[in-house]
């Protein structure tokens, strides 16, 4: 579930901007105490806490701003393949039909599943935007900081996947009952008009399944993996390529 720290950093950031009249009145180190503000205030509960995970896919697109604050941060990245995000999100709106999703500005992106797929993967949308995010931060110069964590890999063998996702974060792992993991916001996804967004079952598992796009449509997103073909970036990976695991630092396939 995203949390609104990285909406309230947005927000700071343009408060201060040149939309501001006055920004002319903050200075550089007051632009920075002022972001850092918006961190501890709402994290103040965990203070004493030595590590935080804050969950937004905003932070792809603000790499240089997270370093710049928190050298030591490290930004973990679940991929899937473009296609099967989109047939999930189709399935789930289907599961809704009595509904009419929020995650649409008009009767004419809800229309079929060729405008809905199209809204959602413009730059500024909800698979689009975390796309392009993703993508500026793995071929920016603060990529060693990311890691990218493949989803079937994740389903599949998740006791060995997080096993190297400690190794990369450099903490001592954490045993995981990874057929407890139950999670849902009923409340949010209810005001979306998108039951079930963010429910989680309880077994972490892979199930396959036989896509509900369109063969034209599938194939359209179906080749948008660049994570399976990397060059210029110093990511670490999890992922799968050409039924092996590849990867630019030090970590084990599962």
């Amino acid at each position: 579930m995203t949390s609104p720290v990285g909406g309230l950093v947005e927000r700071m950031l343009e408060a201060m901007s040149e939309n501001n009249e006055f920004s002319v009145f903050i200075s550089p180190e007051q632009k920075r105490a002022l972001i850092m503000s918006i961190f501890s205030a709402y994290y103040h509960p965990q203070a004493d806490k030595e590590i935080i995970f804050d969950t937004n896919r905003l932070w792809c697109s603000k790499l240089p701003l997270i370093l710049e604050l928190f050298p030591e941060a490290k930004v973990i990245c679940c991929v899937r393949n473009i296609a099967w995000i989109m047939d999930s999100i189709e399935l789930l709106i289907r599961r809704n039909a009595f509904d009419v999703s929020r995650l649409f500005n008009n009767p004419a992106e809800r229309a079929t599943v060729y405008s809905r797929t199209e809204a959602l993967s413009q730059g500024s949308r909800l698979v689009g935007y975390a796309y392009t995010a993703l993508k500026e931060a793995f071929y920016s110069e603060q990529s060693a900081s990311l890691l990218l964590v493949d989803y079937d890999l994740l389903t599949k063998n998740p006791t060995k996947t997080i096993s190297l996702i400690y190794q990369f974060i450099g903490e001592e792992p954490f045993e995981h009952d990874f057929n407890n993991v139950e999670y849902q916001e009923p409340e949010f996804d209810n005001k979306l008009k998108t039951k079930g967004l963010h429910q989680v079952r309880s077994q972490v598992e892979f199930k396959p399944r036989t896509t509900i796009l369109p063969p034209d449509l599938f194939e359209r997103f179906d080749g948008l993996s660049f994570w399976t073909e990397a060059t210029n970036s110093r990511a670490s990976m999890i992922v799968a390529k050409a039924k092996e695991t590849v990867k630019n630092e030090p970590l084990d396939p599962p």
